[in-house]
């Protein structure tokens, strides 16, 4: 089964380091399980995850019960989408990676959102 993303093209990997993903295999895929929809690949800052923690989801500070490390800015991370929304109407949306956005994205925010926030791509990035 082909995995798309926002731009309809395959999806790529988040992050390895920390590994991400609602299934932790480095990839914003989604399925019946994933209620919080963790389908939209940012790479956080201090700004966000100040704003993350104020509304009560705190990404900073480790959960190792849940193999969470904890986020540093500079990490990528699959976010929730309906986060991701409202950290955009707030003007705290972190950065988006296109390439590693789950097309499922799109029932929750436009594409128009998501590429105004959009990261450069880089062919040989590290994930």
């Amino acid at each position: 089964m082909i995995i798309r993303n926002v731009l309809g093209t395959n999806l790529e990997p988040c992050c390895m380091n920390p590994l991400t993903g609602f299934y932790r295999d480095g990839f914003c895929q989604t399925g019946p399980e994933d209620r919080g929809s963790h389908v939209i690949c940012v790479q956080v800052n201090d700004e966000f995850l100040n704003f993350s923690k104020s509304r009560g989801n705190d990404l900073s500070t480790p959960a190792p019960m849940f193999q969470f490390p904890g986020l540093k800015a500079g990490d990528c991370w699959c976010l929730c989408a309906l986060r991701w929304r409202e950290a955009l109407e707030a003007g705290m949306a972190p950065p988006v990676k296109l390439e590693s956005t789950h097309e499922s994205a799109l029932e929750y925010v436009s594409l128009e959102d998501l590429q105004a926030y959009a990261l450069p791509h880089k062919e040989h990035s590290q994930a």
